[in-house]
């Protein structure tokens, strides 16, 4: 259905995207150092599902008909800001105290459904599915879903490798503060830090201009 060279640059700018810093890359490090490996690849997991469920929404159309209503970018950006300052209050008061590194309890499942809502509470995800993964279909070889369908997988699993082996990497880098109280307290306002900045940075978003 897709030829291999398609595949291939495909796979290259998957890459050359990853690689940039954005705000999925600073939610991964920011658990992988505060709960180490475990947490780096539950981010990592949380993200391949959201980024699978975005592309069964662009395959069967349904991201362009959210898109299409101007409001949704709106209500997705501030349900998704509220989400992360909810999770910033609550990373300081429940880690904020002086014995950080023993109530450090944050579960598997909870760090991987936040990594997920993270995704896909944030509208530009859902604009850069349905603005990227076209620019790779042909439709000469018909079938558009389809062809929508295996890009956006082929991505997620780009994805999920890339993120795994930066979460474990996080993880260790966080191993060398989990015997320190001092340290731990502070990755916990680092951690709330970036819940902030990444709520700011939805707020702040433009909505696209339509015509």
């Amino acid at each position: 259905m897709i030829d291999t060279q398609t595949l291939i640059l495909f796979a290259a700018a998957v890459l050359a995207l990853l690689v940039s810093p954005g705000p999925n890359m600073a939610f991964l490090l920011s658990h992988g150092i505060s709960h180490g490996a475990r947490g780096g690849l539950a981010v990592a997991f949380g993200i391949f599902v959201a980024d699978l469920l975005l592309t069964a929404l662009t395959a069967t159309g349904i991201t362009a008909m959210i898109t299409a209503w101007p409001p949704s970018f709106d209500v997705i950006r501030y349900f998704g800001a509220l989400y992360l300052l909810w999770l910033a209050i609550q990373t300081i008061r429940q880690h904020g105290s002086p014995h950080l590194v023993e109530k450090r309890s944050a579960s598997t499942w909870s760090i991987f459904r936040m990594a997920m809502l993270n995704s896909l509470l944030n509208p530009k995800a859902l604009l850069f599915f349905m603005v990227f993964l076209p620019q790779f279909v042909a439709p000469a070889r018909g079938n558009l879903p389809l062809q929508l369908a295996m890009l956006g997988v082929v991505l997620s699993l780009i994805a999920l490798v890339f993120h795994c082996a930066l979460g474990l990497a996080s993880g260790k880098v966080g191993r060398l503060f989990q015997r320190s109280a001092s340290a731990a307290r502070y990755f916990a306002w680092f951690h709330a830090s970036i819940f902030v900045g990444l709520a700011a940075r939805l707020l702040l978003l433009e909505r696209p201009t339509t015509r």
